[in-house]
């Protein structure tokens, strides 16, 4: 079959989530300008740049359906600051309770039942039991095109201001991303769990050990 987006794709729900996935899961805490805390899911995520680390995330689509902006990028937008925590499997349950469409102000911590751990840099606190967190400071929100039915999108780009990692993942200076399990999304409800890595060579003149 093929489809063009604006026409529709006539099939029980969106394939395209299906077919770009896996994808990791940004899981951003941040503050509002009165210091209350956020968290939230996000799996339209991923690195950008190494040198100097940043990384992006996108906030598609209404908060509860209406016409509010969700409070993540509202939280970044006045501050400046959030965190990336990296989900393991262990915590796919936290991860999709705080995935909730509560009122602004409520603590997600609190209602997934998480530990906060301070940041160093900035003010929004991490995941404790997360692998690995990324503290950044804003560098640009992007305005994307709406959806076909007037949703908004938006692109949040940060760059890497202090990174955390577990010692327990390290092995022979190395983050082993099998003794934690990222969690990672894929279309529909599903999700699938990184168990098994392998290693491959690029050929002469690639970049190496990225």
């Amino acid at each position: 079959m093929h489809y063009r987006p604006a026409d529709g794709h006539g099939l029980p729900h969106d394939p395209f989530k299906a077919i770009v996935s896996p994808r990791p899961i940004g899981w951003i805490s941040s503050t509002d300008a009165a210091g209350r805390v956020n968290l939230a899911p996000y799996s339209f995520f991923n690195a950008i740049a190494d040198n100097p680390p940043m990384v992006m995330f996108c906030a598609t689509g209404r908060k509860n359906g209406l016409d509010e902006i969700k409070d993540s990028v509202v939280n970044i937008e006045a501050t400046g600051e959030f965190v990336v925590n990296i989900v393991p499997y262990a915590l796919r349950e936290a991860m999709n309770l705080s995935s909730g469409g509560f009122a602004a102000g409520e603590d997600e911590f609190e209602i997934a039942g998480l530990e906060k751990a301070a940041s160093l840099e900035i003010m929004p606190p991490r995941v404790a039991a997360a692998p690995a967190a990324l503290e950044c400071i804003l560098h640009e929100i992007v305005s994307l095109p709406d959806g076909h039915d007037g949703t908004p999108n938006r692109m949040v780009i940060g760059r890497v201001v202090a990174v955390h990692i577990r010692d327990e993942y390290l092995v022979d200076g190395l983050l082993d991303v099998t003794r934690y399990i990222p969690l990672t999304r894929c279309g529909y409800k599903d999700y699938s769990a990184a168990r098994e890595v392998f290693q491959m060579t690029r050929p002469k003149g690639g970049d190496r050990n990225k």
